[in-house]
């Protein structure tokens, strides 16, 4: 599966996916009343982009994380946080503690789980009057946006499966429709949160993000060196080797219902 390969680059996914915008953690923690009592899980957390910000509220914190190299990974970006643990399983599976979470969040992963049985699953460890949160990423227009459009030739020559004229979708165009927590009989007050950042790459660093997305992965080996090697010429011979990549967030927050 798809979700497998990320675990084949646990050290790059560290090293270069970007990290949560601090308002987006400020926000999490007010909306859930995150604190030293508080019972948190976190569902594939990757290496702990999101899960050193939230243990450093001090909370206790189980992570899931399907990929044994992440687990790694994020386990030694917790070691300084004792009340944190990483658990290796594929949470669909996963059979939780009898005592439910204050908290569960999922961040940039919630697609990856059964569309038919995530929400009851997320139900069935939140206690009454408990968050559900889920954090989405979405690659959207802004930044260097004369690259993002210029690159798609890459994308076209390399990747068959590439959208012909594919353009960078608006904030607006990406935003996620929340029916799916607002219909449940789990959940009640669905709040959203949204925010963007920027980040600024070199060549190299900018290649070492793409190499952490599964379709990138998953291409055969001679399609994605000639891809990387279209990215490179053109940041170095037209964007002088530095690129501006827009980001946009959302931070979705429900309650269980029961309380």
């Amino acid at each position: 599966m798809l979700r497998d390969t990320f675990d084949t680059v646990a050290e790059r996914y560290d090293r270069a996916r970007p990290r949560y915008p601090r308002p987006l953690v400020d926000e999490l923690a007010r909306t859930s009343d995150l604190g030293p009592d508080s019972r948190v899980l976190e569902i594939a957390p990757g290496t702990g982009q999101l899960t050193v910000p939230l243990a450093e509220f001090g909370c206790r914190l189980t992570a899931v994380e399907l990929g044994p190299s992440m687990a790694a990974v994020a386990r030694r970006n917790l070691s300084a946080f004792p009340r944190a643990d990483v658990e290796v399983a594929d949470f669909e599976l996963w059979e939780p503690p009898a005592e439910p979470f204050d908290l569960a969040v999922i961040a940039t992963a919630y697609h990856w789980l059964d569309p038919g049985t995530r929400v009851a699953k997320a139900a069935r460890v939140v206690r009454p009057g408990g968050t559900f949160a889920v954090v989405t990423t979405h690659h959207v227009a802004g930044g260097t946006q004369e690259f993002f459009d210029r690159m798609q030739r890459c994308y076209e020559r390399w990747d068959p499966a590439t959208p012909p004229g594919f353009r960078s979708p608006t904030e607006d165009e990406t935003a996620t429709d929340t029916q799916e927590f607002e219909h449940s009989a789990h959940f009640e007050d669905v709040t959203v949160w949204r925010g963007a950042q920027e980040i600024t790459y070199t060549t190299d660093e900018y290649l070492d993000v793409v190499l952490t997305y599964s379709g990138h992965l998953a291409m055969d080996e001679p399609s994605r060196q000639g891809l990387l090697a279209c990215l490179r010429e053109l940041l170095e011979t037209r964007h002088g080797g530095r690129v501006t990549k827009r980001y946009f967030h959302e931070l979705i927050t429900a309650t269980r219902t029961g309380a």
